[in-house]
Order: C-alpha cells, then sequence, then structure tokens
C-alpha cells in the first residue's frame, strides 16, 4: 500500500546549507569511495537500441526481474502520475579561437543575460579576464570576451545574440564518456519524443525518459495512467564525480527547475487517491523533491538540493532511471532512494548480466526503500 508522506517542518532560508544539515542529524558521514565501482568500458553504450522502447528494463520492486522497456506499463495502475522532464537538448558546444591564438571548445552550461552565457571552456590554456574570443561559421565571425570566472566556468559576453547562434551552429553535446563523433541519428535519439522546443535550455538529455516512444506514452494513457510535466535545464555539472571524500562535502551543481501549480495540485490529487509519483530520471526526482521542501508551492529558480542516503523522500514513489557514474551524485541518489545495500547489489547484477550503462543505455524501476 502507498504510504502517505507530510513534508518536514521547514528548514528556514538558508536552501542548500539549511538542507545539508538536515541530512548531516540524519546520517552518519559517508565516504565517497563507499560509491566507487568498475564498470566495464564495453558496457558503456555508444548508441541507442534501435527502438526506444527496446532498451532492457531492470525492475527491482519486490524482486529483481529482467524485462524490456515496452513491459514498463504493467507495473502501473490507473490513477498513477508519472513526472517528465520536458526540458529540450540545445547544440551546446561550438568551437573557435582566441583572438591570441589557440583553438578553444566552449560548452554552454546555461544563458544568464541576453548577451551573455555560462560557460565551460577547453584549451591549451585557460582563457583570463577581458581574453576574445572568435569563432567563424559561414565564412561569418562572431565575436566574445570572456568577462570573469564564476568557479570551473566561464562568463562570456556576446556581441551577438548567443541563443541563436548555439541554435544555428552548436553541435549537440554527447557526454564525454561517449567515444564517437556526433552523428545524424543524435539528433533525434538524444531527446525525448515529449521535449518542449521552447525549452532548449540543457546541455544533456534527460535520459531516462529517451525510452518512451508516442506509442508507450499512448497506450499508458489509455490505461489511465497521468501524466505530468516538469522543467529541469540540465547543466554539465551533472557529468562531475564526487571528488570530496566525503559525500557531504560535496558541492552539488546548481540547476534551473519549474514546477508550476498545475503539478503541485496533481500530486496532491494523486496521493490523496492511493497512486503512485513515479519521477521518470533524477531531474524529475530533485525537481519535485525540491518543489516539496517545506510546504507543497510553485517553484521556479536553481535546485542545489544534494540527495544523498539519510534523506527523506517527501512525494517520490518509485522512479525509471539508467545506469550512472562510479562516485557521481546520481548514483548516490539511487541508494538515498532504494538502499545503499541493494543498489549496489543491483549494479553488480546489472554488470554480469551485461546490461546497458549511462545515457544511451538500459533502464531500471525501482521504489522508494521505505515503502
Amino acid at each position: 500500500m502507498n504510504r502517505a508522506r507530510l513534508p518536514v517542518p521547514p528548514m528556514g532560508h538558508g536552501g542548500h546549507c539549511s538542507r545539508v544539515q538536515h541530512l548531516l542529524e540524519l546520517a552518519p558521514r559517508m565516504k565517497t569511495e563507499k560509491f566507487n565501482y568498475t564498470l566495464p568500458e564495453h558496457l558503456i553504450a555508444q548508441y541507442p537500441a534501435d527502438n526506444r522502447t527496446d532498451s532492457r528494463l531492470l525492475v527491482a520492486l519486490d524482486s529483481i526481474e529482467h524485462k524490456n522497456f515496452h513491459d514498463i506499463g504493467s507495473y502501473f495502475n490507473s490513477g498513477d502520475l508519472l513526472v517528465l522532464n520536458k526540458s529540450s537538448v540545445i547544440p551546446a558546444r561550438i568551437f573557435g579561437k582566441k583572438i591570441s591564438g589557440g583553438k578553444i571548445e566552449i560548452l554552454l552550461e546555461r544563458f544568464l543575460a541576453k548577451k551573455q552565457t555560462l560557460t565551460q571552456i577547453r584549451s591549451s590554456r585557460a582563457p583570463k579576464e577581458g581574453d576574445e574570443l572568435v569563432f567563424t561559421f559561414e565564412n561569418k565571425k562572431f565575436f566574445a570576451t570572456v568577462k570573469g570566472r564564476k568557479k570551473n566556468f566561464f562568463i562570456i559576453d556576446w556581441s551577438t545574440n548567443p541563443q541563436s547562434l548555439f541554435l544555428k551552429y552548436g553541435q549537440i553535446p554527447l557526454p564525454p564518456y561517449m567515444t564517437r563523433e556526433v552523428e545524424k541519428l543524435d539528433e533525434d535519439r538524444y531527446e525525448t519524443v515529449y521535449a518542449d522546443p521552447k525549452k532548449r535550455e540543457s546541455v544533456a538529455a534527460p535520459t531516462a525518459g529517451m525510452h518512451f516512444d508516442q506509442e508507450l506514452l499512448s497506450n499508458l494513457q489509455n490505461n489511465g495512467i497521468e501524466f505530468g510535466y516538469v522543467n529541469l535545464h540540465v547543466g554539465a555539472g551533472t557529468f562531475q564525480p564526487v571528488k570530496t571524500d566525503n559525500i557531504e562535502d560535496h558541492e552539488i551543481h546548481k540547476e534551473l527547475i519549474e514546477v508550476d501549480l498545475d503539478l503541485i495540485n496533481q500530486v496532491k490529487k494523486v496521493k490523496a487517491s492511493g497512486g503512485k509519483i513515479i519521477a521518470v530520471g533524477t531531474t524529475s526526482m530533485r525537481a519535485l523533491e525540491t518543489a516539496f521542501q517545506n510546504e507543497p508551492s510553485e517553484f521556479i529558480g536553481e535546485t542545489d538540493l544534494f540527495i544523498f542516503p539519510g534523506y527523506e523522500f517527501k512525494v517520490v514513489d518509485h522512479m525509471i532511471t539508467n545506469f550512472h557514474l562510479p562516485k557521481s551524485s546520481l548514483l548516490m541518489l539511487v541508494a538515498a532512494f532504494i538502499g545503499y545495500k541493494k543498489m549496489m547489489d543491483i549494479y553488480k547484477i546489472a554488470i554480469e548480466e551485461e546490461y546497458r550503462f549511462l545515457s544511451y543505455g538500459d533502464a531500471m524501476l525501482l521504489k522508494d526503500d521505505a515503502i
């Protein structure tokens, strides 16, 4: 039976610090190394399955089952709510030069002001404040200036609207663990079928949702499954491993989210009727749990919610997710959701059964360990 969960008491307005302090009270210090595992290189999916729903599905509810993703509807009931992230991927990678010499690679993190972006810059020597950059497309030159730094990111001022520049000339930003060049198929497959083209601000796809095709979504809807949508603009920080010795010392990357009042009310209604809330991906999970931290309310802004073992989930009952990198904050989120030992056991099974890992890999269906 689905248990009811009430929001925790308000923790003040300290944001990240207050939430981390709350988690520290719930759990002992955990070593990052506990979340390491050996990922065989041949299990890192370089291409998607031929059809979206052909991906394999490891079901870990009351027991372990090995299915295909097109079977997932058999685990849902009429009145359950699937929460999907409708953010869309922007072609976030472009190449240029420093005017002083030297090639550079730009990876967009997010748009700031009208002509300003937050980016990663890869080059032989890190740019300095004031450095001028030039980009040449279709024999036209576009200029930009390094305004400053914000931790590992660079703030760049552009001579033109950067959004139109990236949309027209950018490349799809395949994750760093994919060892091939971007191909035509990625334009379609490195994206969900329900992505909102007006929300093209993610630099990585919300990959758990890429297993759904329109036929599966229609079948679920015909069987009484409800859909709800959040918007979380996925940042490049999602690929960064946790490097601190203790996980609670890690400063989680911030991402922009939108959770509207309609979804809040939809979640409340489903919970009241005994339905399950199913987060499609860690992005939907973070967005939902952020909005339900205190009194459930509409949330538009940055989330720095770091979910690791000891966290008490407020709203999500089941989660669909892919297999994640060792020592990643996403792996820690999964451990918080299903329990550390169960998570490690599942990953051991997945490797033995040769599931495909990461963005173009296979999926899991999991449930909250407290249910």
